[in-house]
């Protein structure tokens, strides 16, 4: 079936010229003349049968159609030219996948163990940008998603399949000096536990997302804590982290994101009573027709997060 698809230079000429609202500027970006680019681009508005550009006395507009087509004329374009300049520098071999992953998830769980698969696999390079709600990967340049969620948002995600990683377990940290200071300890000793009720007298740092988060965990812990909600509020937990080893207070964060303070010392799990909600980490990819397969690059580094998955299951953080 032959494709209904305008040329490249057309749409290139169109773009630059909606970027910059001037066929001059245009010109100068892609090295033409002006008129060389007024001609591809009347030559694409009767190839589309739409008005793009409006004619002024003082040069051009887009037209709401023109402004449109012209933001989704830039991400074609640029994912044509990603996925050219990946194909030239792999030489055909591998290949690139674009991943759309929450933001602390991907900083400080994912990346730290990138290395261990560009040793494994140095064919495959993983592009990342931030996403944290579904999306149409039809609309996007994407491959996959690392998404967190509840089964029942995964389930309304329409036209995807979802790979179960890890569920999302939280513990209270703290730095060591907070928990030697309220318990009266040197700070030698700071690492030893406490139990949930000393937590409840403690400064709580509190998710904006998750506003009843602590009280969740308190109730758990059959534990009575009137400041469950009090304290101050940050959005991520990569912001609660910081906060926490500045003395700020206690937050509850999944350990797996915090492995590099807690081997440092900057962090301690103050009490190592874990809170399991109903929020899991997922690997999200377009769903592919019955006798469809998934690219290469894309299976080896779906079976690749499985296995680190799996060493976060096990109880293993590397």
């Amino acid at each position: 079936m032959r494709r209904v698809l305008p040329s490249t230079q057309a749409l290139a000429c169109f773009e630059s010229a909606a970027r910059h609202i001037s066929y001059t500027k245009a010109a100068q970006e892609l090295s033409l003349t002006q008129s060389a680019v007024s001609r591809q681009i009347i030559a694409l508005e009767e190839f589309v049968g739409v008005a793009l550009f409006k004619r002024t006395r003082h040069g051009v507009l887009l037209t709401d159609a023109g402004l449109h087509y012209a933001k989704q004329v830039g991400r074609w374009l640029q994912g044509l030219e990603r996925d050219t300049l990946d194909l030239m520098s792999h030489q055909g071999e591998g290949g690139p996948i674009n991943l759309a992953a929450v933001p602390t998830f991907a900083t400080r769980w994912l990346l730290p163990r990138l290395p261990q698969l560009a040793q494994q696999h140095p064919d495959i390079t993983v592009h990342i940008d931030v996403q944290t709600r579904p999306f149409l990967f039809a609309d996007t340049v994407f491959d996959a998603a690392l998404y967190a969620g509840t089964p029942e948002q995964v389930a309304r995600w329409p036209g995807v399949q979802a790979q179960w990683l890890m569920d999302e377990e939280v513990v209270p940290v703290c730095s060591p000096q907070l928990l030697a200071t309220a318990q009266q300890r040197d700070l030698g000793r700071a690492w030893l536990p406490v139990g949930p009720e000393v937590i409840a007298r403690l400064p709580l740092l509190q998710q904006s997302t998750r506003p009843q988060g602590w009280r969740q965990w308190f109730d758990a812990m059959h534990v009575d804590a009137p400041r469950a909600l009090d304290g101050m509020r940050l959005e991520l937990f990569s912001m609660l982290a910081v906060a926490a080893s500045q003395g700020l207070g206690v937050a509850l964060v999944p350990p797996m994101l915090i492995e590099q303070e807690l081997a440092r010392g900057d962090l301690i799990i103050a009490c190592p009573q874990p809170l399991r909600g109903n929020r899991a980490y997922y690997l999200v990819t377009p769903a592919l027709a019955a006798d469809a397969q998934p690219s290469p690059a894309l299976r080896v580094f779906s079976q690749w997060l499985q296995g680190r998955a799996q060493e976060i299951r096990g109880g293993k953080t590397e």
